[in-house]
């Protein structure tokens, strides 16, 4: 920040596809990780587990690709990627070390693909009838804390992944990343009370 410019803030909100897609594939693959967020709603395993070893291998690469899909910048590839065919330009995995991952995934393409989709318009369509009450929920969280700690807000950036989890919170899934619950998002005094914690923490 340049001397005697005024501090900035940015906020990301959205249900982005990528991310839906880890979680699909997160359920219907039985991983655990991580074990804090909670399982999305009406999505189960399907099919049978893998043998212990493989299935310990198949959700470390799960993780590390869910690492470079909430927050790719911070977590690059070591290796190049490749687009997994099956879902056309939607998920890229690396050339190597994910090799039990891109295996798995692909028996559940298209249903991964069909339920990210209609995740993701679901939020655009709720969000659409907000119209311009998300930026004013954040604006007037940050004026909150401001007249708390009697000062400006730090500069800061946050993504906000608004998912369909079951229960309700908000988790941190990145450095600068959380997720929360749509149908906490849904309720503006309940998601207020509940982002507080989180800009107070980075602003």
């Amino acid at each position: 920040m340049a001397p005697g410019a005024t501090p900035s803030w940015v906020i990301r909100e959205n249900a982005s596809r990528p991310v839906l897609l880890a979680l699909y594939l997160r359920e219907v693959l039985a991983i655990a990780s991580p074990v804090e967020l909670p399982r999305l709603r009406d999505v189960g395993a399907v099919g049978e587990r893998l043998e212990i070893d493989r299935h310990d291998l198949l959700e470390r690469q799960w993780r590390a690709w869910w690492a470079m899909t909430v927050e790719p910048e911070a977590h690059p590839s070591p290796v190049p990627l490749e687009l997994v065919p099956a879902f056309d330009t939607e998920v890229a995995l690396p050339t190597s070390g994910a090799e039990v991952l891109a295996s798995a995934v692909v028996p559940h393409a298209e249903a991964a693909r069909s339920w990210a989709e209609w995740a993701h318009e679901n939020y655009r369509s709720v969000s659409a009838a907000r119209l311009g009450n998300s930026y004013r929920a954040y604006a007037g969280t940050i004026a909150e804390h401001e007249r708390e700690v009697g000062r400006r807000a730090h500069s800061f950036e946050l993504n906000v992944e608004v998912l369909p989890l079951s229960g309700i919170g908000v988790w941190w899934i990145g450095a600068m990343t959380v997720a929360v619950t749509d149908t906490l998002r849904s309720d503006a005094s309940a998601f207020d009370d509940a982002i507080h914690p989180i800009i107070a923490e980075l602003a």
